[in-house]
Parts: C-alpha cells; sequence; structure tokens
C-alpha cells in the first residue's frame, strides 16, 4: 500500500509548526553591558521561528534590558533583578528559568555556548529532565539540531523529541544579530527568591585594553614554541600594533606561560577571527577544534610536519626567536607579514 505525500502539504504543516515556536533565549551580561554571544544565540533563536524572547536577570540590569530591547528578531524582555542574582549562579538562575517556562511554556531553551550557559543550562535540563544539546552549529528545523563531535572532526545531526529542546549555541557558527531596530516589550517577572545553594564571593578580572578574545578581529596565539611567558611579550607588542586579542594554546596555559583564559581550544574559548596568527603552536586537534573556523589563518612554527600547517593559509617554516625578513627581528617580521594578510584577505 503506497501512501501520496503532497510535497506543498508538507511545507505548510512545517510553516505551521514553526509559528508555533516560542524561544526563551538567557542573556548573559555584567550587569552593564550585553555579552555578544547572548547576540549569536538570538540569532540561532530566530532560525527556530515563532516568537524569541530574552530573560535578563540580575541586581541592577536595567541598561543591559534596553541595550536588548533596541535588538532584531526579539520580542520580549524579561527581567527579573534580585541580589541572589549576583553571579549567574546556576542554581539560583535554574529555579528563575523554571517559573519563566512554567509561565510561558516555551518550546525552546538556549544560551550562548560560553562558561555561562555550559554552567546553566545543563542543570535547566537536569530539572525539567530533558536532554540538552551542547554546542550547536546549526538549525536544520525546530527539532533537528546539526553540533560537532570528535573535536571538530565529524558532524553530527541530532533530532530532538523532548517535549522543551534545550541546547546552547555555538557563537562563531551564527551571525550576531543587530543591535538596532529592533522594539521589544519589557515586561518585569517575579524573582523566584534566594536558594542559598551557593554564594557568590568575588571575582578578580585580568584587565586589559586589547579587545576579547572570542569577539576580536584579529587574534594572535602563543604556544609552548615561546618556551616561556616572558616570552609573550613579543606577542603583546604584536598585537597591540593589530589592535588583536591575545591567546594561547593548552600547552602554553599548562606550563604556566599564561593564564586559562587565553586558552583557545576545546577545552577553551572558541574563536573565528577575520585573522588568526599562531605562533610557536604545533597545532594539537584539541586546538584547531577552537580555532580552525578562522577566516583567514597564519602559522609559524619550525617544523615542517606541525599540524597547524594543515589548516593555515599562510605557513612560515622558521625559529620564531631567529626568523628574519630583510633583515628586520621576528616580531617587526610577524608584524609585516599579517599586515600583508590584512590588506590581501580582508
Amino acid at each position: 500500500m503506497y501512501k501520496i505525500v503532497n510535497k506543498q502539504n508538507v511545507r505548510q504543516v512545517a510553516s505551521l509548526l514553526q509559528r508555533f515556536q516560542s524561544t526563551l533565549v538567557v542573556a548573559e551580561h555584567n550587569n552593564e553591558k550585553l555579552t555578544p554571544i547572548t547576540l549569536n544565540a538570538i540569532t540561532a533563536a530566530s532560525k527556530l521561528g515563532g516568537e524569541v524572547s530574552c530573560l535578563v536577570a540580575g541586581t541592577s540590569c536595567t541598561k543591559v534590558a534596553e541595550e536588548l530591547s533596541k535588538v532584531q528578531g526579539v520580542k520580549k524582555i524579561l527581567v527579573a533583578q534580585h541580589d541572589a542574582y549576583k553571579g549567574l549562579l546556576p542554581e539560583e538562575l535554574t529555579p528563575l528559568i523554571l517559573a519563566t517556562h512554567n509561565q510561558f511554556s516555551f518550546t525552546h531553551i538556549c544560551a550562548g555556548a560560553s562558561a555561562f550557559g555550559k554552567n546553566l543550562l545543563p542543570r535547566v535540563a537536569a530539572k525539567l529532565d530533558v536532554a540538552p544539546i551542547s554546542d550547536i552549529i546549526e538549525i536544520k528545523s525546530p527539532d533537528t539540531f546539526v553540533r560537532t563531535i570528535y573535536a571538530g572532526n565529524a558532524l553530527s545531526t541530532v533530532k530532538c523529541n523532548e517535549k522543551v529542546k534545550v541546547f546552547t549555541v555555538r557563537g562563531t557558527s551564527f551571525e550576531a544579530a543587530s543591535v538596532s531596530g529592533g522594539s521589544a516589550a519589557t515586561e518585569q517577572v517575579s524573582p523566584a527568591g534566594g536558594v542559598g545553594l551557593s554564594e557568590w564571593l568575588e571575582q578578580n578580572l585580568s584587565k586589559s585594553d586589547r579587545p576579547e578574545l572570542t569577539s576580536a578581529k584579529v587574534v594572535v596565539s602563543g604556544g609552548r614554541g615561546l618556551k616561556s611567558g616572558e616570552n609573550f611579550k613579543l606577542l603583546y607588542d604584536l598585537a597591540d600594533k593589530l589592535n588583536a586579542a591575545v591567546g594561547a594554546s593548552r600547552a602554553a596555559v599548562d606550563a604556566g606561560f599564561v593564564p586559562n583564559d587565553m586558552q583557545v581550544g576545546q577545552t577553551g574559548k572558541i574563536v573565528a577571527p577575520e585573522l588568526y596568527i599562531a605562533i610557536g603552536i604545533s597545532g594539537a586537534i584539541q586546538h584547531l577544534a577552537g580555532m580552525k573556523d578562522s577566516k583567514t589563518i597564519v602559522a609559524i612554527n619550525k617544523d615542517p610536519e606541525a599540524p597547524i600547517f594543515q589548516v593555515a593559509d599562510y605557513g612560515l617554516v622558521a625559529d620564531l626567536f631567529k626568523v628574519r625578513l630583510l633583515h628586520i627581528p621576528s616580531p617587526e617580521a610577524i608584524y609585516i607579514i599579517s599586515t600583508l594578510v590584512l590588506k590581501l584577505r580582508l
């Protein structure tokens, strides 16, 4: 027995299903400014169809709510302010998200695949008794997502039949939503109150005039080949000339050359800048997973067999401490190479 399916009817049903979708994007911020990856998550949410709402929770986050209200694609801003949300601890935010979901019955809940999102949404999913989907890079339909596996060497298409789809979004895979032209309505939601399972004490952040690593257009990264933390000054000088962020491989972090908030890779930060300059980095699979989506990659390494050259657009096989270009010391040589790349490719 054969069943005849009208393709036009299938498309109409799919379109109808999209209209019934509603997505909650949990905003990441510091009470003063929105974290850029939230804009990427909003773009991903918009691809699901239906209305997109943003939850802004904090201690004094009016500025963030105002910023979000102008973002294109957002229908509603839900604002909750309470001292318990200081530090955006997952133990305190989860009851708020659950209460908000009970009120509005969202079909999807998402956030950026940053430390914030990775810390929060698995707890939310557990409380909802659903399986979360982490680090998606594509949305095929409201219930079908694509994510990377095996450190980015393979793609997995996942069909989710859960009653609520909970997922995190890889920021480098989606364009940032426009921060102008939107007119979202703002609505206050009742705070869930303090749970008391954890307490935020303080944070000590490294301060820098350079761009933030995950949103920089140019990234200069160093590896174990730099031999010491003092030698990272070569990269800092170069980064200042290029207005670039500075990253590092896990090997450099594990060796104590630089702090772990500079780590690029599978277990660090995922970046996709216009220009990525890898200096003294061999290119282990875990590092490549965090930067191989960069638009242009320049690699400098003395080992011609280094895996980094397999993904590099431009490669220089040389000792980074001895290389000379037109008798110019190596930092300036690297600067000339990167400037040429900028002119040719960007």
